[in-house]
């Protein structure tokens, strides 16, 4: 790997220890990775402060300066955590004060969290808590370096804003949060941004339901390569795109999508898959849908549901306006819990909107910084939840072993007031 003057002497210990052992990790990293040399990048976001049981037990070893040089710079020297060299932030970690007496996560959880909030926000780290955190603040810009963590934020950071990432991992993170530098691979490099699969729709999609089992077929057919979608496939929101890429990243390990006219590396097909012969179109159509549906739908068996979690990846405004919208004047059934997941900022403006007192009214809860998938909880004695995010329908029943429903937030909320399923697939809006 060919390193700059400033590269050389970060990695012979000009800057510190620290920095000199998070140098030779990301040059490790990159000679295994088969890049060529480190990017620049003034944009981080990982998971320094989620203290793990590994973590946890370096920090009851030797502080959180020992659990950092461990896990974010493969190093087993007693040496100074330095400050954030680069702007970084936190993404989604465990529960915190809020969630005591609501599930079930323990207080020295969340005594150890707060505690590693603290050390490291001194360090720079900025704790945003989200698994979204271009909704609260950290939106890089077109064609900009950024290294991030958390499957749903590398598609959306990549396909949306047109940034640069690759899926990293908490080493990765680490290092370059004190250096600066990502080996520069994979998306970071225009040639491997271009389009590998063609997707042709015969449907409109009418909601970020619709356009959540479209990521999750596109997932499954392409894997970890690059789709392409075209069709009249209707005017996609925020929610509609983080929906799709949470629920392709989910089924598959996409990291990149276009959609002509729509995302930013693809003003036209042609620029999509750069210049490129088209491959043969894979077609979505009403049978696809169906047996999406049906797929998400089949880890569900009991009609009596338990729980109902909103917000994966974590709502927007606009989502938390319309559950509350649904909630107003109704009470939830009992022994069903309702969970509204979203960043902590944005539930501040849900406060102040009224959002939060409606759907607590009605005996749900706005809860921050986590998820159920994150942070391995349910209320007690879950057995069948109902959600409207796909990943989740994906990953829960796996993790806490219990029945899932995937519908529409419509149908989501209704099962939270009857404490019943009553779900079912709207006919398609085909394209003529």
């Amino acid at each position: 790997m060919r390193l700059t003057d400033d590269e050389k002497a970060m990695l012979d210990g000009a800057e510190g220890r620290a920095v000199a052992a998070a140098m030779d990790l990301l040059v490790r990293y990159g000679n295994a990775l088969g890049a060529e040399r480190l990017c620049e990048t003034r944009n981080v976001a990982g998971t320094t402060t989620q203290p793990s049981p590994a973590k946890t037990a370096l920090f009851e070893e030797g502080g959180w300066a020992k659990a950092f040089a461990v896990i974010s710079l493969d190093c087993d020297d007693d040496i100074d955590m330095p400050q954030m060299k680069v702007p970084t932030c936190q993404l989604q970690h465990g529960f915190g004060d809020e969630a005591l007496g609501i599930m079930p996560y323990g207080k020295r959880n969340i005594e150890i969290q707060a505690d590693a909030e603290s050390f490291y926000s001194e360090k720079g780290v900025n704790v945003l808590a989200t698994c979204t955190p271009y909704q609260v603040g950290n939106l890089p810009t077109y064609g900009e370096h950024i290294a991030w963590m958390e499957s749903s934020a590398v598609v959306f950071a990549n396909s949306v804003l047109g940034a640069r990432t690759n899926c990293e991992g908490g080493a990765s993170t680490g290092s370059a949060s004190i250096t600066g530098r990502i080996p520069c691979w994979g998306n970071h490099l225009v040639e491997n941004r271009y389009g590998t699969h063609l997707l042709e729709s015969s449907l409109r999609m009418t909601g970020f339901q619709d356009w959540g089992m479209f990521g999750y077929f596109v997932g499954d057919v392409v894997q970890e390569a690059r789709p392409v979608m075209v069709g009249d496939l209707g005017q996609p929101d925020l929610a509609d795109l983080k929906h799709f890429g949470a629920a392709a990243a989910s089924s598959g390990g996409v990291e990149m999508f276009h959609i002509p006219g729509r995302t930013p590396d693809a003003p036209t097909l042609e620029a999509a898959f750069g210049g490129r012969s088209l491959p043969d179109a894979v077609h979505y159509g009403e049978r696809e849908r169906r047996e999406i549906y049906e797929s998400l739908n089949a880890i569900g068996d009991t009609e009596e549901v338990d729980f109902v979690l909103i917000g994966c990846p974590h709502a927007s405004l606009e989502q938390i306006q319309v559950v509350a919208r649904l909630l107003d004047g109704r009470r939830l059934a009992s022994g069903t819990e309702l969970w509204v997941m979203t960043p902590r900022a944005l539930r501040t403006v849900a406060d102040r909107n009224g959002w939060t007192a409606t759907i607590e009214r009605a005996g749900g809860r706005v809860l921050t910084d986590s998820c159920p998938a994150m942070s391995r909880v349910a209320p007690v004695g879950t057995k069948v939840f109902a959600t409207d995010s796909a990943k989740q329908a994906h990953y829960l029943p796996a993790i806490l072993g219990i029945e899932a429903w995937f519908g529409t937030t419509e149908e989501c909320v209704s099962a939270a007031v009857t404490g019943r399923w009553r779900g079912s697939l709207a006919p398609a809006e085909v394209v003529r």
